[in-house]
């Protein structure tokens, strides 16, 4: 464990000294991808092709901590990778409740994950712990943090935790791809003209600059916000054993400018997998062949497929 908490100041030199020094010790292992895009209803979606996934699915096998937007089936029991968590991958800790580790398999550079220290389960709704230690990142640096809520939205470990990618996601185009539709959505409105599937939108300010003594204030309007999307998305709360969880599997996309939540129907489309990264307008192929699938049934016609079909919003006060 850290000797101190990290701070938001201090956080992208720490990724980048631990990713170094797990690269040298061989704890990191980024998988090589080709980007090639694919423009679909108004988006130019980025897609990377991975050129191997064999080690990968090795230790997948094992119980190693693994990269959600390329999830397989994984056996039904397996070690959790975060309890106890591999120290070379360990950038430090966020807060009481929330530690940063470098993924293992990493498809994007510096692609952080922001794991409770303690079990919790990823079907468990998030809280006020988990937005102030996702904070911490966005106040670190300009980054897009996304849950994926339950296997059916691309989640392969049942231990909660949230991921971190920098941004922009293509050097090549928009910071984050979808974000050339978002700004169609009327003020104060949950709806994005052009995406054809349910969602909730809401734009955000959050300060990348906040001093530490209002950044629990930043964190609860950030929380309040993560409520009223899952109302007006129709995700729903259910409770076991005293903690709420969703009724639905949801993906949830944060920057510091705005928040998307999506419900899910399923993982996959025509065999490729997607995780929230998907409705950012990022999508991973494991070969030429889904690269060629993807490209047929289109990229947003896939995020509709995976996700809820689209229905008329419910009022964020139900």
């Amino acid at each position: 464990m850290a000797a101190s908490l990290l701070t938001a100041r201090a956080l992208r030199d720490a990724i980048a000294q631990r990713t170094h020094h797990a690269l040298l010790c061989g704890a990191l292992q980024p998988i090589e991808t080709t980007l090639t895009h694919i423009d679909d209803g108004g988006v130019r979606f980025v897609v990377r092709e991975v050129s191997s996934l064999a080690h990968k699915e090795a230790a997948r096998h094992a119980g190693a901590p693994s990269q959600d937007a390329l999830q397989t089936p994984t056996p039904p029991q397996r070690r959790n990778p975060f309890l106890p968590y591999d120290e070379d991958l360990c950038v430090g800790d966020l807060s009481s409740t929330h530690v940063a580790l470098l993924n293992k398999y990493n498809a994007l550079d510096e692609h952080l994950l922001i794991v409770t220290r303690r079990f919790a389960p990823q079907e468990a709704l998030l809280d006020h712990a988990d937005f102030a230690a996702l904070l911490v990142v966005l106040r670190g640096y300009d980054a897009l943090v996304f849950y994926n809520g339950g296997p059916e939205a691309g989640a392969s470990q049942p231990h909660k935790h949230l991921q971190a990618v920098p941004l922009p996601l293509d050097v090549q185009g928009a910071s984050v791809p979808i974000e050339t539709l978002l700004g169609a959505a009327a003020p104060n409105e949950s709806r994005v003209p052009g995406l054809p599937f349910a969602h909730a939108f809401a734009r955000l300010d959050l300060d990348g600059h906040a001093a530490d003594e209002i950044a629990d204030q930043e964190a609860q309007r950030a929380l309040d916000a993560y409520c009223a999307l899952l109302r007006t998305a129709g995700v729903g709360a259910v409770h076991v054993d005293g903690v709420p969880h969703q009724r639905t599997p949801y993906n949830l996309l944060v920057t510091r400018r705005w928040m998307l939540v999506v419900p899910r129907e399923t993982e996959r489309v025509a065999g490729i997998s997607v995780n929230a990264l998907g409705f950012a307008g990022s999508l991973f192929v494991r070969d030429a062949e889904q690269y060629e699938t993807l490209a047929r049934i289109g990229p947003m016609t896939a995020l509709a497929r995976v996700a809820k079909p689209d229905a008329p919003p419910a009022s964020a006060h139900a």
